[in-house]
């Protein structure tokens, strides 16, 4: 079962910081670990929890977050209240990869980190990357900008798309067994029509406590 993605906050407010960390812990697959009220302290964590995504704001006590940004090897988000043009284009050109602005919904956030979530098993499929997926790629980092592909379906996708009924959330091996395919082939087109936003995906988590992710059909926004 694939882990979550461990998401560290940058935020010097802490009651900023704990209600963002709530909005991730609240999305499937992504774990908020414990934020860091500075740029020394971003540093620090990043070396020794490892994240897998920063979410940064600009204004720290000690850094400016730009200039933190720029040290940074770790896929990050801009969560902040710059709102100049001036910043949005230092953040892109130093390798942001979303500029959030403050204040913003949970449904906001949300989007946001389903959107990395698509990107980054997008960049983990096996093969070498071909044109159309680093345009793939890029889309996804897109909230709300990714929709139902229009691209031709094999009859299995289709058959895997069709088995999911609207309201309703299924395993891998619950849409193995409503199709007729192994576990692996369903596992394979669910994730491949998640990419393509037709597939949402949930995590679930059940008496021993380790995630189950369910598939439904994506919910037009």
């Amino acid at each position: 079962m694939p882990e979550d993605f461990r998401v560290l906050i940058v935020d010097d407010d802490f009651h900023v910081a704990k209600l963002h960390a709530a909005y991730v812990d609240s999305v499937g697959g992504f774990l908020a670990l414990p934020p860091a009220g500075s740029a020394a302290q971003a540093l620090q964590a990043i070396h020794s929890l490892r994240p897998d995504l920063v979410l940064l704001d600009v204004y720290l006590p000690d850094a400016s977050g730009l200039d933190l940004l720029h040290q940074l090897d770790v896929d990050t988000i801009m969560l902040t209240a710059a709102a100049d043009t001036a910043s949005l284009r230092v953040a892109f050109r130093r390798g942001a990869l979303g500029y959030l602005l403050k204040p913003f919904t949970s449904e906001s956030l949300s989007q946001q980190l389903r959107s990395y979530a698509r990107y980054r098993r997008i960049l983990t499929q096996p093969g070498a990357v071909t044109q159309e997926t680093v345009e793939r790629a890029k889309r996804a980092l897109m909230p709300g900008d990714v929709t139902a592909s229009a691209r031709p379906r094999s009859a299995t996708e289709a058959a895997v798309l069709e088995s999911l009924e609207p309201g309703e959330q299924y395993s891998a091996a619950e849409v193995a067994t409503r199709v007729g395919v192994s576990r692996a082939t369903a596992q394979r087109y669910l994730s491949s029509l998640a990419d393509d936003g037709a597939v949402e995906i949930q995590l679930r988590y059940g008496s021993t406590g380790r995630p189950e992710h369910r598939y439904g059909v994506a919910v037009s926004r």
